[in-house]
């Protein structure tokens, strides 16, 4: 199965001149806890995250308002193709530990979103076999850290 049968096409966005005060408020008002932030010539150029803006707040001590988008997104980014098959997805989601990807064209303009959810719900309905389903959620979940600090 290809991307293309899979991605949402209709994605929230933001600008890395955004604030992380705009993009909690798209998070918040479209229901998202991502958004794939775009370059003035329309390229995706990052991707942000509620927790994101949460560490931006709790290390920064500042107001959203005052704290760019472009200053903590994620600027590394794994994309993929509507060709792409989405077993190839799922493999780079498991290695690099994300339920989303940005789908770009040739010019690396978006044209959507796959996630881990939209995987999940083809597997459940039959479109995909579902063996690896519960691997590849178990790696994205695995924690990055070996130890949790105590308070």
């Amino acid at each position: 199965m290809q991307v293309s049968e899979l991605l949402q096409r209709n994605v929230v966005t933001c600008t890395d001149r955004d604030t992380l005060e705009r993009a909690a408020q798209l998070m918040w008002e479209h229901d998202v806890g991502c958004l794939p932030v775009l370059g003035d010539d329309g390229r995706v150029v990052g991707m942000t995250t509620d927790r994101d803006v949460c560490m931006a707040a709790f290390l920064q001590g500042c107001p959203l308002r005052s704290i760019a988008v472009s200053s903590v997104m994620a600027k590394e980014l794994a994309t993929c193709r509507e060709r792409d098959d989405v077993r190839e997805v799922e493999q780079v989601m498991k290695h690099r530990q994300i339920r989303r990807l940005p789908v770009v064209g040739d010019a690396g303009q978006l044209i959507g979103m796959i996630s881990i959810n939209d995987i999940a719900r083809a597997a459940h309905a039959g479109k995909l076999p579902s063996s690896d389903l519960a691997s590849m959620l178990a790696s994205i979940s695995h924690p990055r850290l070996t130890h949790i600090r105590a308070a």
